[in-house]
């Protein structure tokens, strides 16, 4: 991605070997980031000298699957895709916002729906969803603003700090994407 998508004071954008040293201090300077609460928490998270970030996450530099999101040119996360079945075009996508003055103002929404009309005009695809758990409301909440329906909900399958949450699936077919640009 040659070209920088943006809206307003949100830029997305190709990851450089700028950018590492930040993208470290959010992600894994600290062995409990605030992020990871919302962040699949029932995932194992482990802080990581920088010297063994840049090995892991060399493949992070203009990799056309993830790019890092900045609001007001301040760098404060990371959208991503990955194929959950390439043959039959099944992607999946991500947003992780670090930066807690960034939730809750409409960011993670403009952000998402920047990246979506991103996947659907370079790829070839007629689906684009994302995976979460019951315990992000937020994230429930953006999908549902996009438009993208509650696809699954997969029962008592995330066990974090004595509770069960569910796993939950959201989706949106290019074709209802597109009927919902039209309308606003």
């Amino acid at each position: 991605m040659s070209e920088f998508l943006k809206d307003q004071e949100i830029t997305i954008r190709d990851i450089t070997a700028d950018d590492m040293k930040q993208l470290w201090t959010y992600a894994y300077k600290e062995e409990n980031p605030e992020w990871k609460l919302w962040d699949a928490p029932y995932y194992e998270h482990h802080a990581l000298a920088y010297e063994v970030f840049l090995e892991k996450c060399s493949d992070w530099i203009e990799n056309d699957q993830m790019k890092v999101v900045l609001i007001n040119q301040q760098i404060v996360g990371t959208v991503s895709y990955y194929w959950e079945h390439e043959p039959s075009k099944w992607l999946e996508m991500g947003i992780l916002l670090y930066e807690q003055p960034q939730r809750e103002k409409g960011y993670g929404t403009r952000i998402l729906k920047l990246w979506i009309q991103h996947l659907f005009d370079s790829l070839d695809l007629v689906r684009v969803g994302y995976t979460t758990w019951s315990g992000n409301h937020r994230m429930i909440r953006v999908g549902e603003k996009l438009g993208m329906t509650m696809e699954a909900r997969l029962r008592k399958v995330r066990y974090w700090n004595g509770t069960y949450y569910d796993s939950i699936r959201m989706g949106i077919l290019k074709e209802e994407w597109t009927a919902n640009k039209n309308k606003g």
